[in-house]
């Protein structure tokens, strides 16, 4: 990172920032562990201009983890504007030694039973560097299908993507999606979202929403990880409606149809082939 930004930040928001050292991050901001007064923190930083503000949503969505109570959710200590981009500092989190994965099942269990009178959230978000709808919805079928892959396909088809049939796809989902309360959702729980530190099991990069909740548990098995006790564990407190194998892969589809609109490539034909699967 370059000196004058870390600077800038460090004197707005008196931290005494230095020696930045880049973190294994996502693809979408790059992330730094810097020293402070007050021992390390960590700090992500942006200069997208049409992303400008990712890191206030991002803010939003911890605060929103950490109300429930039930994941370690890191502090907020800044976050604005340089002229060149975004930043967000936020507590550095040292890893721990390993709970038992049933815990983590247990704590999602305790993250989903809080619940909202609609799908949705109180503004639109991000999933990566992509806009994710939380327009208020009744339903759970309607609100994947209009807010999660509908403007995910649109965006495909704009990237040149072609898919065929998704009127006969969306009312499949419509009837697949059982009727359920809204659950707080981590919305984009990969393993690399999932911290093992000194306090616990911690949660980081959300992209929250109040949807169904077997989405989480959809992106958990997408790119694998998650021990099989997390999931026993979650089932033992919050069991699943029966046909909870067929739902999977159509939630799935959700975020591979975000990963083609980023990345383009095989993510392709793995949505086609769900798509296909549900025809």
């Amino acid at each position: 990172m370059q000196s004058h930004i870390l600077s800038t930040i460090a004197e707005r928001h008196q931290l005494c920032l230095s020696q930045a050292q880049t973190l294994a991050g996502g693809d979408t901001n790059a992330v730094y562990r810097c020293d402070s007064a007050a021992g390390p923190v960590v700090l992500k930083y942006n200069e997208e201009p049409e992303l400008r503000d990712i890191f206030t949503k991002e803010v939003t969505g911890l605060e929103a983890l950490r109300a429930a109570e039930a994941f370690v959710i890191p502090q907020v200590y800044a976050h604005g504007h340089t002229e060149l981009g975004s930043y967000l500092v936020l507590e550095y989190l040292p890893p721990g030694q390993l709970e038992p994965w049933s815990v983590f099942g247990r704590r999602l269990a305790q993250l989903h039973a809080r619940t909202a009178p609609k799908f949705g959230f109180s503004e639109s978000n991000y999933i990566g560097r992509l806009v994710q709808y939380n327009d208020p919805t009744d339903q759970a079928g309607d609100f994947f299908v209009s807010q999660r892959l509908e403007p995910q396909f649109r965006l495909a088809q704009r990237h040149g993507y072609t898919f065929s049939k998704l009127d006969q796809l969306y009312r499949r989902a419509m009837d697949l999606i059982p009727h359920q309360a809204p659950a707080l959702l981590h919305g984009d729980l990969w393993r690399g979202n999932c911290l093992l530190t000194e306090r616990g099991f911690a949660l980081i990069d959300p992209a929250v929403s109040y949807g169904p909740r077997e989405m989480d548990l959809a992106m958990m098995r997408l790119f694998g990880g998650f021990p099989e006790a997390a999931f026993m564990a979650y089932e033992a407190h919050n069991p699943s409606t029966p046909g909870l194998a067929e739902r999977i892969p159509l939630y799935q589809l959700y975020y591979v149809l975000v990963h083609v609109n980023m990345f383009g490539g095989g993510y392709y034909e793995q949505a086609q082939a769900i798509v296909r699967a549900y025809l």
